[in-house]
């Protein structure tokens, strides 16, 4: 009984892991603009949203836009706010400190075949 005890603990702790992982690794992605790490999360569709513009994206337009974001504000730091998890679901709210300003950025993630996926990402004027 206690062995049972021991290993159902260990799973629910890797699992909590393996989740929170994935967005750690998001998060450290947008620290330093890295269009290509984040791009490994994307699902099919990404619903992006600007200051200027919001649309869902396929996988490859996502990144295109994505990029063309980070290009046009180059990216100095991402300080994380809150993050959390709810039902597979997860998400972060931050700030995406870039060289022409400040933005206020929350990132949504959902559990799909025991992998996480960037659903939707939010940047906001400050």
């Amino acid at each position: 009984m206690k062995r049972f005890f021991i290993l159902a603990v260990s799973a629910v702790l890797l699992s909590s892991f393996t989740l929170f992982s994935s967005i750690d690794e998001v998060v450290a992605a947008l620290k330093t603009g890295n269009v290509t790490a984040i791009s490994r999360f994307f699902d099919n569709t990404v619903e992006i949203s600007m200051p200027d513009k919001s649309n869902s994206y396929s996988k490859s337009q996502a990144e295109m836009v994505l990029k063309d974001f980070f290009t046009n504000n180059p990216v100095k730091n991402f300080e994380v706010i809150h993050k959390g998890e709810k039902a597979g679901s997860q998400y972060c709210i931050g700030t995406l400190v870039t060289r022409n300003g400040s933005f206020r950025t929350t990132i949504f993630m959902k559990l799909k075949s025991d992998k996480q996926f960037l659903q939707e990402i939010r940047f906001e004027t400050n």
